[in-house]
């Protein structure tokens, strides 16, 4: 099961278990804005019954709808308590992160070629419990970031081992990448011409969890000099590590660290920056603020807007739709294996997207209707 699906199942069980002592862990980052009132009522519900929960997340607009106190923690001390509803965003992510969040959004600009285009993608589930994929058709330009939203376990995991080069399995339609067709090449040639991708699991993909930063770092760099003649340049290959520590503020010992050693955040931070400063051409990112602090996801945001600003194509696949409303230009809904067209975030909104995310077939978005596209 993906990451989303488990953590779907960890919610159902633990409220199945009548329990009196409920402690939960980030869990609305699978669920749709839908869902995610449901969960909020049942656990109101639970409260008003005598039940204490304990509510661990870094959406604040979530512990001030639901929660009577707060208690910050920042760098592993208590920086702060509050009543989250006599407070303001602000007020929370100053105590979070130590001093105010910059806020710019990202202005929009004129997208240029092509850079990764689906046509007509179908193809077969690996494993009897995957979702198949369907007649899916994409376009990202270089100069625009394009979100792809949906509850997890809907084909996520499909496209993504299909666009990386992990799943090379029989297909209809075609996968063209920086304009050549890349359907029989694997993960290590696609990021020759010029792909990065951030898998939603950090350990075990994003990252090999006993070796060391320097050494992960070489994992994906190996085409940007650090072999050369099939020689490993293990200098090169820790100064870039350096550098990524360096830009992306990631806190840990050093570039020796084991990734397995750096909390959740900051191994994020590590693997989103290491990829971003390979410079690709086209970026995949799943699920790129998975769990961070709203000053790190700040962080990762820009990094992917500047990328973008640079004339990279960005596809960001995420179940965050404030995520994907801050940074896309162009928004679709993947539901069931099929993906709808793609609309200019303007004439979308969180509550369309939701309901495409659930199964609805028609919602407004702005102020007409659409059809999700079969």
């Amino acid at each position: 099961m993906s990451v989303g699906e488990r953590q779907r199942v960890e919610i159902v069980r633990c409220l199945l278990q009548s329990p009196k002592l409920l402690i939960m862990d980030e869990p609305t980052s699978v669920l749709t804005p839908q869902a995610v009132r449901q969960l909020f009522d049942t656990l109101r519900r639970l409260a008003a019954e005598g039940t204490s929960i304990l509510y661990i997340s870094h959406k604040l607009e979530e512990i001030r709808s639901l929660c009577d106190n707060a208690t910050v923690l920042r760098a592993g001390r208590v920086s702060g308590t509050a009543r989250p509803r006599e407070q303001d965003n602000a007020s929370l992510a100053r105590l979070m992160v130590g001093n105010d969040l910059e806020d710019r959004p990202p202005q929009p600009r004129e997208a240029g070629e092509v850079r990764l285009e689906l046509k007509d993608l179908s193809m077969a589930a690996r494993d009897p419990f995957g979702t198949a994929l369907r007649s899916i058709s994409l376009a990202v330009r270089s100069g625009e970031i394009v979100g792809v939203a949906g509850v997890s376990g809907n084909g996520q995991k499909e496209l993504l081992a299909a666009l990386s080069g992990e799943s090379i399995t029989s297909h209809e339609g075609s996968i063209t990448l920086c304009g050549r067709r890349v359907d029989t090449l694997g993960a290590a040639q696609r990021r020759a011409l010029g792909l990065g991708f951030v898998p939603e699991e950090r350990l075990g993909r994003g990252a090999v969890p006993g070796m060391s930063l320097a050494e992960n770092t070489l994992l994906t760099g190996s085409h940007a000099g650090m072999v050369r003649h099939g020689v490993v340049k293990h200098g090169v290959a820790r100064a870039a590590a350096r550098a990524t520590i360096a830009a992306f503020n990631v806190k840990c010992g050093s570039e020796q660290s084991a990734a397995e050693r750096l909390s959740g955040g900051n191994l994020q931070k590590f693997i989103v920056g290491r990829e971003i400063r390979l410079a690709p051409r086209v970026m995949l990112a799943a699920q790129p603020t998975w769990g961070v602090d709203v000053g790190a996801a700040q962080l990762i945001h820009r990094a992917l807007v500047d990328l973008r600003d640079s004339g990279a194509a960005v596809l960001v696949i995420s179940e965050e739709l404030d995520e994907l409303f801050t940074i896309c230009d162009r928004i679709a809904v993947l539901t069931a294996g099929r993906l709808s067209a793609a609309r200019p975030r303007s004439q979308l909104t969180v509550e369309a997207v939701g309901l495409l995310m659930a199964g609805a077939t028609k919602v407004m978005t702005g102020a007409t209707p659409e059809c999700a596209h079969a």
